[in-house]
């Protein structure tokens, strides 16, 4: 089964999707004894999660441990390989083997993990969190070798090496981030104005790192270890077995042939495969080499053809089921079922992808672009005959997350059924070679998430010691006064910031414990807000001046980055409202009676169709809006207030009904839908641009 690619023929999909995960491999190329090594943590990983989630430890009578202890474990695993992959900066150290001080550091980190999940217990019970120095001393062949003092120095040696573990992972930016706030609490004295606070002394604050269960162990850990590591096992699981390139080919299929199909490819394969992977970058890498040529081939302009590869795998980390390691902390923030989150992750994800199809739709319309030749795309019928269990093994995901709500195993029991469907079937058949690659793929993603986790947890850790949550939320409502909408804004552009400079997780995780807390004051739905903050701060992927995720997209189209990066913006546009449309009424997520919902669901979608056309210039029935020289634009910025105002949801919030928003949009649209008719009828056709 192949795809098309415009320049060089046909391409397999399966080579495509290896090639670009390969591009943006930045991993040490690892000896087979390391290689080993790597591959055991990996299982180990898998069989402690496994042991733990499943409760074995309970039905087969044997050890069950503390919740602490598993956290240091996970960490004692992963934290490692941190070390054994990474170089300490990019271009410096050697690539092709492990230098000693990367092995010393590997073992000191296994060392001290060992170290925490033998004193479990005693430091839950003896208060290590607060006073960490309550062990007895480190004894070995008879001989006393450190002070009573052991654990502090240990926690300090631990707080270095998270730290560390996460610059090399995520960066300098979240490293900077992490050493900043972490260290916060001990210098709060020195703080202007809110931040301003009673400072504690280092060892407290290592021991509060390192000991207790709001810090390096707290939301971000036990989302990673509950519920994040199940779901990456089966990302990884759907890759190794074909996944990515079924959807693609599936993709090329059902929407290659139409007018801009291969940009209608882009959204379907992008949003499944950005939903899979979590990571903009790597989606827009993985399916961004097939789509984004192919788009150029129809007619697509470069920069165009690379902002609608940047939304759409933008958008796939917002689509259910999978949505990213954010979703999976969101969940253990609240204390509600990952399925809440699916749910009410739906329809906001609906809007975004729609206006994104619909406003490819238009632009192809206006310029006369055309699909793929039916003679290069795969039949449907033959790619579902070859792929039909990757559907059904995303409906018992679906099925277990929503209907029995056990997020933590379903992804395990749609894993294991993935994996025997596969060794029946003989086109993705494993032999060991690709057993030992599958783990080693996961102990290379579980690595990375894990270092940045913890190193976000140091964030959380600092602003719960400190105690100045409660203080900043007050700051903001006091800024807003009474203004619910200011506020939003606020929040709005504290993610975007945030968004800049630290991970998502990182981002949203810190606006969770500071800003979401003055929102949900403000009346505001909790659940809402919190995805509020989560869509604001994925924003800055496809916004200038940073828009990674449409930098790398230009990268693979070849075009101007800044301009790519507007393209991406104007594509993007509903998802700049769409947050504040869900939080104002919460029935854009699913909360209220089915008739409500779906009303406010139609009137939104009907909005998304009128704002699409203002933005690409066409309108479905009507033709071209590039009429009549200024007139053409006024008749755009009709259309565009008035599907907003179709989006608008009403309510006491906004201070208008649904039916005054309604006649407003009336009062805009009609005019402006008669004017392009009449134009379009009277007018000589446009040349495209």
């Amino acid at each position: 089964m192949t795809s098309p690619s415009p320049e060089r023929g046909p391409i397999s999909a399966d080579d495509a999707v290896a090639q670009a995960e390969a591009s943006v491999d930045r991993h040490r190329k690892l000896s087979p004894f390391w290689w080993t090594i790597l591959l055991t943590a990996a299982l180990l990983s898998i069989a402690l999660s496994i042991y733990v989630i499943f409760g074995l430890g309970n039905r087969l009578g044997t050890y069950v441990p503390l919740e602490t202890e598993y956290f240091y474990a996970m960490l004692g695993l992963l934290l490692p390989l941190v070390f054994l992959l990474y170089q300490p900066w990019k271009g410096v150290g050697p690539m092709e083997r492990v230098p000693w001080y990367d092995i010393l550091l590997a073992l000191v980190t296994v060392g001290i993990s060992i170290y925490f999940v033998l004193h479990g217990n005693q430091i839950l019970l003896d208060g290590w969190e607060y006073v960490p120095i309550t062990s007895d001393s480190l004894v070995l062949f008879g001989y006393e070798l450190m002070p009573e003092k052991l654990p502090a120095y240990f926690a300090f040696i631990m707080w270095a090496i998270v730290l560390e573990a996460a610059r090399r992972a995520g960066g300098l930016p979240i490293f900077f981030i992490c050493v900043l706030l972490s260290i916060y609490p001990v210098y709060a004295n020195y703080f202007p104005g809110v931040f301003e606070g009673q400072p504690t002394s280092w060892e407290v604050a290592a021991g509060f790192h390192i000991f207790g269960t709001e810090s390096v162990l707290g939301i971000p850990m036990k989302a990673f270890a509950n519920l994040v590591v199940g779901f990456l096992v089966f990302g990884v699981a759907l890759q190794f077995t074909g996944g990515g390139s079924f959807f693609l080919n599936l993709a090329f299929a059902m929407l290659g042939k139409f007018r801009g199909g291969p940009a209608k490819v882009a959204i379907f394969a992008s949003g499944l495969m950005g939903s899979m992977s979590g990571s903009v970058i790597t989606n827009v890498l993985t399916t961004g080499v097939m789509t984004i040529p192919a788009m150029k081939r129809v007619g697509f302009r470069a920069s165009y053809a690379g902002g609608v590869e940047a939304c759409a795998s933008t958008g796939g980390v917002l689509m259910p089921p999978i949505m990213g390691a954010t979703a999976f902390v969101m969940a253990t923030y609240l204390e509600i079922p990952y399925g809440d989150i699916v749910l009410a992750a739906i329809i906001p994800s609906v809007l975004y992808y729609f206006g994104l199809f619909v406003q490819i739709d238009a632009y192809s319309a206006r310029f006369g672009l055309k699909g793929l030749p039916v003679s290069e795309l795969p039949r449907v019928l033959t790619v579902m005959k070859e792929g039909w269990y990757f559907i059904f093994v995303f409906a018992l995901l679906i099925y277990m997350l929503i209907h029995m709500q056990r997020e933590a195993q379903a992804p395990y029991y749609a894993t294991a059924l993935l994996l025997l469907i596969n060794q029946v079937s003989p086109r993705h058949r494993w032999n060991l070679r690709k057993l030992m690659d599958f783990l080693v793929g996961i102990g290379k993603l579980f690595t990375e998430l894990a270092a940045i986790l913890a190193g976000i947890g140091l964030i959380i850790g600092a602003l719960i010691l400190s105690g100045k949550i409660g203080s900043i939320a007050y700051e903001l409502v006091n800024v807003a006064g009474d203004d619910v909408i200011t506020l939003l804004i606020l929040g709005a552009l504290t993610s975007f910031v945030l968004g800049i400079g630290m991970t998502v997780t990182a981002a949203y995780l810190f606006l969770a414990v500071t800003v979401s807390p003055a929102l949900v004051q403000g009346g505001l739905n909790e659940l809402a807000v919190h995805l509020f903050l989560l869509y604001w701060g994925m924003i800055s992927f496809i916004t200038p001046p940073v828009a990674i995720g449409a930098y790398a997209a230009a990268s693979v189209a070849e075009s101007n980055p800044i301009r790519t990066g507007f393209e991406a913006m104007r594509l993007g546009t509903i998802i700049y409202f769409v947050p504040f449309f869900f939080v104002l009424n919460p029935a854009l997520i699913g909360q209220g009676t089915f008739l409500y919902v779906s009303f406010v669901f139609g009137t939104a979608v009907v909005g998304v169709v009128f704002l699409s056309a203002a933005l690409q210039g066409y309108l479905f029935g009507v033709g071209r809006l590039v009429v009549w020289g200024p007139v053409g634009w006024l008749i755009r910025v009709m259309l565009f207030a008035g599907g907003l105002a179709l989006m608008l949801p009403g309510g006491p919030l906004i201070g208008y009904t649904n039916l005054q928003l309604s006649i407003a949009s009336f009062v805009l649209l009609v005019p402006a839908v008669a004017l392009a008719w009449f134009a379009n009828r009277t007018e000589k056709p446009v040349a495209a641009e």
